[in-house]
């Protein structure tokens, strides 16, 4: 077997550097083939490349992990995203599993425990510690916070417009395919945002993948604001 082409994403460049080393010691396993400080510079390396794997932090400044990890499901849908972050909120691990991440570890993991994890991956098989799965067991059955009861709280209308928004229409596109004018699009948008408790269009399509509105396939975030 080839070994996995690995991009790792982190905007520490210190640890970057730690953990191309570390995978310099299994070649017959892994290849970096890249890395990247942010999520912007992690899309267009995984548009052009297509690594394998994607090793990918949450904490990023310019674009968080889990939007990242929704944009490049769409960019490259065979690339396997493990979460690798030190967030241990189990918001974060219930998103990047619901947005299609194929594992999510600590950064305290122990280097062979990774190479075996990643090599599972490769099997089809989910990146997760026994910890972490089991916490994603409790959370599923336990949860506090249900997505479909507050997508219930939108109006028929409403859930239209937010599908459309997820799949990357504009306001005048929106308004064509619904027949309503744009003023009635962006009322309906500030009324999402403020059900949803939500700031912008990327958040929305987050949202929509999250509550299983839209597939993450076709979902699509964009950086327009949604009431402009």
């Amino acid at each position: 077997m080839l070994p996995l082409r690995v991009l790792i994403v982190d905007d520490h460049r210190l640890f970057r550097q730690g953990l191309i080393s570390i995978m310099s010691t299994r070649p017959d396993l892994v290849q970096v083939v890249g890395e990247a400080a942010g999520g912007h510079e992690a899309i267009q390396f995984v548009t052009n490349q297509q690594p394998d794997v994607v090793l990918l932090d949450i904490y990023m400044p310019d674009l968080d992990g889990l939007q990242t990890a929704l944009l490049i499901r769409q960019a490259a849908p065979s690339t396997a995203i493990i979460m690798l972050t030190s967030s241990e909120e189990d918001k974060h691990l219930f998103e990047a599993i619901r947005l299609g991440a194929a594992g999510y570890l600590l950064k305290n993991l122990d280097a062979n425990e990774l190479f075996d994890l990643i090599a599972g991956v490769a099997r089809g098989e989910a990146a997760l510690t026994r910890a972490m799965a089991s916490r994603l067991l409790k959370g599923v059955a336990n949860r506090t916070i249900d997505q479909d009861s507050i997508a219930d709280g939108l109006t028929e209308r409403e859930i239209e417009v937010l599908k459309l928004v997820a799949r990357g229409n504009s306001n005048p596109q929106i308004a064509e395919e619904l027949f309503i004018s744009v003023n009635t699009v962006k009322s309906h948008l500030k009324n999402i945002l403020a059900k949803l408790q939500l700031e912008n269009r990327t958040q929305v399509a987050t949202f929509a993948v999250q509550s299983g509105l839209v597939s993450p396939l076709n979902a699509e975030s964009s950086p327009n604001h949604p009431t402009g």
